[in-house]
This record gives C-alpha cells, sequence and structure tokens, in this order.
C-alpha cells in the first residue's frame, strides 16, 4: 500500500485541506467499523502511540490509538491554521507540521515566492523530509493551493519546487483554484500567471478549479433540493456541499460548500489507493494514461453526482444518466465544455456498485458525441472502486485532458495585459529582491506558448482519421 501527503498552502489551501480531512475521516469511520488501523486509512494517516509522549512510535497493527494526518500546514497569516487548531480536527494534526508567519503576503506572488520561500526554505524541507520518513512507500504529494493571492500562488509554488529538487521520483498533484473574473483581489491576475509559469514546469499534474464554477454548482444544487424537483430521492442535506453529520459544531462559513465540493474531488481521486476495488487505479497511471505531452498536464474535473440520493438500488437509467452528466457543462469544476473541445484522453474513476459492464457500455454510448485526437482514438482509463461516499451508491469522477482549459487561459492572458500594459502595481512587485520585470515577461511568454500548444491540437479536430499502418509479419 503506498502513502500520499498533502500540503496545504495558503488560506484558500488550508480551508478546503480541512473539508478535506473531515470528509476522509468520515469516509473511513463509515467502512472501519472495528476501529482497527489498516491499510486504507495509513494511505493518508499514521497511528501513533502517545502514551510515550508526542514522538511516540507509529503503530502499523491493532487498534487505533491516535491518528495523525500526513499533511504539511503552510501560511504566512496564522488565522486559518489557529482555527483548525482549536477546532475538532486539531488532534489530527502534529504540531511539529505546522509553518506559519503573522504578516501574510499581501496578495503579492513575489513576497510568497522570494521572501518567505528563502526565509523558510530549510524549515519546509526538514518538515517534509520527517513526513516523507513516516511513509513506508511515498507515491504523491498533493498541493492544495489558490492562484489568487501571495502566499497561495507564491510559496505554494515554492514549495512545488522544493518538491521536484528534493523528492524527483515522487508525483505532485497540484490542486489550484482559480480566481473569477470579479475577484477581490486586484492583483490577482500577475499572482495567476506567475504562477502559472511554475505549475508549466514543476507540476506532473494539474486539477484547475475556478471559483465561478464552484458557485454556481452550489446554486443549483440548492435550488434543485429547495423546487422539490427530485422528489423523494434525494435527502436535504448533500454530502457534497453541506457539513451535516461532521464532527464541526461552529458555524457554517459561507466557502464550507465550495471547498467541499474540492474535497470531494481528492477523496474520490485518492478513492482506489485507500480501497478495494475490482480495477483499481494508481495514482501514477493517472499522470502515465492522460498526460501525453508534460506541459499539457491540466485536468478538467466533474463530479456526479452532486446530491446525495436517498434510495440505495439504483435504476440502470439513472446510472447511464451519471456518465451523461459527467461530459455535461454543468458538472465541470471550470467554465468549459469538453464535449464540443478536443480530447487527448479521459479518466473514469467510478465509486460504488458499478460493474465493469456498465463502465463499457457507458464509454460505447457516449464515444461517438466525443471528439479524441486521430492518434488516441481509444484514449480511456477505467477505475473501479467499489466503497462509494458515504450516503451515496455510487459515484463518478471524470478527468479529462482536454482543450477546453484554453478559453481559461487565454482569460487569465487577457486580464494580465490589461493591468501589464499600463504597467500598473508592478513597483509593489519589482521592489522585492531577486524580482525583475523580465519575470513577468516570462512568465505571459510560458502562458502564452501553453495556449499555442492548444491551439495546434485544436487545428486538427475534424480532420481525418489517420490508422497508423500495421506492421506486416512475414509467415
Amino acid at each position: 500500500m503506498t502513502q500520499s501527503v498533502v500540503v496545504q498552502v495558503g488560506q484558500c489551501g488550508n480551508q478546503v485541506g480541512c473539508r478535506f480531512w473531515d470528509l476522509a475521516l468520515r469516509e473511513h469511520a463509515a467502512v472501519n467499523k472495528k476501529g482497527m488501523y489498516d491499510e486504507a486509512l495509513s494511505s493518508f494517516f499514521r497511528n501513533v502511540d502517545t502514551r510515550s509522549g508526542d514522538n511516540g512510535p507509529d503503530i502499523y497493527k491493532g487498534k487505533i490509538c491516535s491518528l495523525k494526518a500526513r499533511a504539511l500546514l503552510i501560511d504566512m497569516e496564522e488565522g486559518v491554521v489557529n482555527e483548525i487548531l482549536q477546532g475538532p480536527l486539531r488532534d489530527v494534526f502534529d504540531s511539529k507540521q505546522l509553518i506559519t508567519d503573522v504578516s501574510g503576503s499581501g496578495n503579492n506572488w513575489a513576497v510568497g515566492h522570494k521572501i518567505y520561500g528563502c526565509q523558510y526554505r530549510e524549515n519546509i524541507v526538514e518538515k517534509l523530509r520527517k513526513t516523507a520518513e513516516h511513509c513506508d512507500c511515498l507515491q504523491c504529494f498533493f498541493i492544495i493551493h489558490s492562484m489568487g493571492g501571495g502566499t497561495g500562488s507564491g510559496l505554494g509554488t515554492f514549495v512545488l519546487n522544493l518538491l521536484e529538487e528534493e523528492f524527483p521520483e515522487v508525483y505532485r498533484f497540484v490542486t489550484s483554484v482559480y480566481p473569477s473574473g470579479e475577484d477581490d483581489v486586484i492583483t490577482s491576475p500577475y499572482n495567476s500567471v506567475l504562477a502559472m509559469k511554475e505549475l508549466n514546469e514543476h507540476a506532473d499534474c494539474v486539477l484547475p478549479i475556478e471559483n465561478e464554477s464552484l458557485f454556481e454548482i452550489v446554486n443549483k444544487i440548492h435550488q434543485m433540493i429547495n423546487s422539490g424537483k427530485l422528489g423523494s430521492t434525494v435527502k436535504q442535506n448533500s454530502l457534497v456541499t453541506s457539513s451535516a453529520g461532521s464532527a464541526r459544531t461552529l458555524q457554517v462559513k459561507p466557502f464550507d460548500a465550495m471547498n467541499n465540493i474540492v474535497a470531494n474531488l481528492l477523496l474520490n481521486l485518492t478513492s482506489s489507493a485507500r480501497f478495494e476495488g475490482s480495477l483499481n487505479m494508481d495514482l501514477n497511471e493517472i499522470s502515465m494514461n492522460l498526460v501525453p505531452f508534460p506541459r499539457l498536464h491540466y485536468l478538467v474535473s466533474s463530479l456526479t453526482p452532486l446530491y446525495t440520493l436517498a434510495d440505495v438500488n439504483v435504476p440502470s437509467r439513472r446510472l447511464d444518466q451519471m456518465f451523461s452528466d459527467a461530459f455535461s457543462r454543468d458538472h465541470q469544476l471550470i467554465q468549459a465544455d469538453p464535449k464540443h473541445s478536443l480530447y487527448l484522453a479521459c479518466a473514469l474513476l467510478v465509486r460504488g456498485n458499478v460493474e465493469v459492464s456498465d463502465l463499457r457500455r457507458n464509454i460505447e454510448r457516449l464515444k461517438p458525441s466525443l471528439h479524441f485526437v486521430s492518434w488516441n482514438q481509444e484514449g480511456w482509463k477505467t477505475g473501479l472502486c467499489s466503497i462509494p461516499p458515504v450516503g451515496h451508491s455510487h459515484s463518478l469522477l471524470a478527468l479529462a485532458n482536454n482543450t477546453c482549459v484554453k478559453p481559461t487561459f487565454i482569460e487569465l492572458k487577457d486580464r494580465f495585459m490589461k493591468l501589464y500594459k499600463k504597467k500598473a502595481h508592478l513597483h509593489h512587485y519589482l521592489q522585492i529582491d531577486g524580482m525583475e520585470q523580465s519575470c513577468f515577461s516570462e512568465a505571459i511568454s510560458s502562458l502564452s506558448d501553453l495556449i499555442e500548444e492548444y491551439n495546434e491540437l485544436d487545428a486538427t479536430k475534424g480532420g481525418p482519421r489517420i490508422d497508423a499502418s500495421r506492421l506486416k509479419i512475414a509467415v
């Protein structure tokens, strides 16, 4: 069994991370009735014997003593991390795995990357190594951060670079929350484009998520439930967006519902690494099968169903609807329509009472309406995990390497250029040691090159399908 480490950076990263650990504990508690420390738990948690003080040994078999998350929490403002430490999850985090400051990065990528990066480099490396030492077989680092602020984008991408230097063999999955057009951080286009250059160069896979999409999904769920359209088949509390039944006693915050969606994405992504299944998919297989070109590693994700179904006996019609929904615009976690763009590859990670035949049937049904690149017409990767999310009988996470991410990047470039042409706010960045104007020109050039690569792929869409000539075997 392999282990993964979650690195949460900045306010957004830590808030999403907090929801992930809460939901992960609930999921394991629902399956692990005997309270034994098993291989599923070991993928994200250590079992520590606290009787001999904080540095007690890990216990590999037997009863759960004290679960500690395989996590590193970093924020240059201590508010969110302190809140986590005062909340119901406080015992899950080892105090030695926290790095905080008091002043924040002031929505400035350069402060996070150049100042705090240098200042905390040794501390971060030491804590990463310590976390890695507790793993038998470390497979993956998950970085959760936002692109618009200063710490998430600047220090988050600095940590990504460190991971490549220190652990070049370990996969780096990055969950990046992109700001919306009406973002309240004026400098977010600068921060996002500067961070994009680092993601292009140092990440294995990036799961881009847009605040706008999350907000729309949450609104749709509330409308569907309140309108009564779904009738008695839907429970009042959606497990994707609500915190019902969690350990939290504090008041629900406005972003909790949106953060829950991202947390559910990560739960489904890692389900095969944590639970049994007839067709388990390893995390390294996602990168191997979905990223044909190193820079084109941005995967569009969609989740279905988004509400909690009350009945467990699911008619196949609804199962088929789940697959259809995964390709519809409404279920994407960024503002995109993959159906009308070009697929490089696609992964379907299914959980619950679904058969391999259901998977095959739906792929055959959907295939004619989807455009795949000519050289990868069979570019499907599938995973089946037998344990569904809590409250569901089945669920599906679709990951598409698709040119539909291009409009998100074009919009980001346009917003960047509006500021950059006027040199607006530039002096805040250039007064930081090690930050030069060339950093901006290199970052926008990197983003332009990425957009151009997607353009070149899009230009091949609709062209004739060319089958490679087969080798003739002489008899």
